[in-house]
C-alpha cells in the first residue's frame, strides 16, 4: 500500500480576493434593488462595506435581532437593524430622469473623478459629508 501523500494547492497568490472592491457607490446616495427579495425598492446608501462588496439601504432587509440587556439599566427586547445587502444588486438613481442606470468615470483635467450617468451623460453629485 502507498504512503499518503498531501500535494499542495494549486492556487496563485494573485488570483485572490481583492482587499478592498471598486464601488460604484458612495454613502448617500439613491439606489434602486434591481434583484432579489426588495426589487423595486429605493433609498438612500447608509453605509458602504468595500471589503465585503456590500451596502446598507435605508428601509431594505431589515432583520429583527434580539438584544439582552448587558446591565440592569438597560433594556432588552427584539429591535430591528438594515442589514447589508450586495452592491450588484443595486443601481444608482439617474439625476436627471430617476431611472436606474450605470456608471461611467471621467477624470477631468485638474485630475478629480467624476461619476457620469450612462444614460442621459448628467454628473452624479457626491453627498456632502456632515
Amino acid at each position: 500500500m502507498k504512503p499518503l501523500v498531501y500535494k499542495k494547492s494549486r492556487t496563485r497568490p494573485d488570483a485572490r480576493e481583492p482587499e478592498r472592491h471598486k464601488m460604484h457607490i458612495a454613502k448617500g446616495d439613491t439606489v434602486r434593488v434591481i434583484s432579489g427579495e426588495h426589487r423595486g425598492k429605493e433609498g438612500k446608501v447608509l453605509r458602504v462595506i468595500p471589503k465585503e462588496f456590500r451596502v446598507e439601504v435605508e428601509g431594505v432587509n431589515i432583520v429583527k435581532k434580539h438584544k439582552r440587556a448587558a446591565n440592569p439599566n438597560q433594556e432588552s427586547g427584539i429591535i430591528e437593524l438594515t442589514a447589508p445587502i450586495a452592491a450588484s444588486k443595486v443601481m444608482l438613481l439617474d439625476p436627471k430622469s430617476g431611472d436606474p442606470t450605470r456608471v461611467r468615470r471621467r477624470v477631468d483635467k485638474d485630475g478629480t473623478v467624476q461619476r457620469i450617468a450612462v444614460k442621459s451623460g448628467q454628473p452624479i453629485p457626491r453627498a456632502k459629508a456632515k
